[in-house]
């Protein structure tokens, strides 16, 4: 058995690796997923609702109460450092350079002039949208564009004060590559700032969560339980795996402990587990966000939720985070939730040996 499993990951190791046949399959599927996609972040308004009732008063203590603040308020502090002097930025895979733009334009409005943003993405379709966004607005100096993928990118040493991902690097596959790119990428107190996925690969939920996202499931009417993605009515809720054709959550599970490795945390705000499946892209359209019902019914996921996390019988799966070089001591939301405490135990053999007979039915894999 042994021999077997050592024999499932090499194949599986090597189909995914950079430039083989499967990698470039993912590459083709990644590129049309989002080829014609002119809104990457409409979420439903179920979403809403939760995050302003609970998401922005868990950061407005920090300074920010968006994801787009929390970019802003620390590339404003990037520039600052640099006291009057040229300042770099990179976005990793910018995609229609929405959110660049209008960093561009608080930073501008801030009463800052001596920056650059780099937008880099792979797809060509997107960054050329980000292109003409940018084209029309006033801050169209401060942005520049690079078409690249973030697999392969090597930057020239000491470049960027700051490097931002926002909800991208649940789409690497090479993050180690990455890391030591962003590592040789910044200057000295440069920072690398986040926002993403951090939870089982392909966006999965680990077992002792998705005993808790059944429970849940179990008191939905059955019309909740269409999965408006992919068309399908899931009478028992399905823990797909986002990751069997382009990159989508493909090593999410590795983002946090690779960070730990490479980098120090001077931020880590970490959240939510079970509540996504209920009021993410997929199921979320479902809830009536005014409706008194689906409301008491996302409060008490979000206790649950909020509640095992923070005990740590489930571990979170997003986070804001600033991390950098040099040492640093982080600035936490709970002191119970420290990077190290955030990572899931690793899988035991029973697990492990389910994930890997999972990648036996993916497309194309004969051993």
């Amino acid at each position: 058995m042994l021999q077997l499993l050592q024999r499932i990951k090499r194949k599986c190791a090597l189909l995914l690796s950079r430039g083989g046949p499967d990698y470039s399959a993912r590459i083709l599927a990644e590129t049309a997923a989002f080829r014609n996609c002119e809104n990457v972040h409409d979420l439903p308004e179920i979403f809403h609702y939760w995050s302003n009732k609970y998401l922005v008063p868990m950061q407005a203590p920090f300074g920010f109460t968006s994801p787009n603040e929390f970019f802003h308020v620390n590339l404003y502090k990037a520039c600052c450092r640099s006291g009057g002097k040229a300042t770099r930025f990179l976005s990793i895979a910018a995609g229609n350079c929405d959110l660049e733009i209008g960093l561009a334009e608080k930073l501008y409005a801030s009463g800052q002039q001596n920056f650059v943003i780099e937008c880099m993405d792979l797809n060509a379709d997107m960054l050329a949208r980000g292109m003409s966004a940018a084209s029309g607005s006033q801050v169209k100096r401060f942005l520049q564009f690079d078409r690249r993928d973030f697999n392969q990118w090597k930057p020239e040493p000491g470049t960027y004060d700051a490097i931002m991902a926002n909800q991208s690097l649940h789409h690497v596959l090479e993050l180690e590559h990455l890391f030591e790119s962003v590592r040789s990428g910044l200057k000295p107190g440069g920072v690398f700032i986040i926002s993403d996925m951090i939870g089982r690969n392909g966006h999965m939920r680990w077992p002792e969560a998705l005993k808790w996202v059944q429970k849940f499931w179990q008191e939905l009417p059955e019309t909740y339980r269409l999965n408006r993605l992919m068309q399908r009515l899931e009478l028992q809720y399905i823990n797909h795996d986002c990751s069997q054709e382009g990159f989508e959550g493909i090593r999410a599970q590795d983002i946090l402990p690779l960070l730990m490795r490479y980098f120090s945390f001077e931020f880590f705000l970490p959240c939510g587990n079970i509540i996504y499946p209920f009021i993410d892209r997929a199921f979320g359209h479902n809830f009536n966000a005014a409706g008194e019902w689906d409301r008491d019914f996302i409060d008490r996921v979000h206790a649950a939720d909020e509640s095992l996390i923070i005990r740590g019988e489930i571990t979170p799966t997003s986070m804001l985070a600033v991390v950098r070089m040099e040492p640093a001591v982080p600035v936490l939301r709970h002191p119970n939730l420290t990077p190290g405490r955030c990572i899931r135990r690793p899988m035991n053999y029973l697990e492990r040996l389910v994930e890997l007979l999972a990648l036996l039915r993916r497309p194309g894999l004969r051993l």
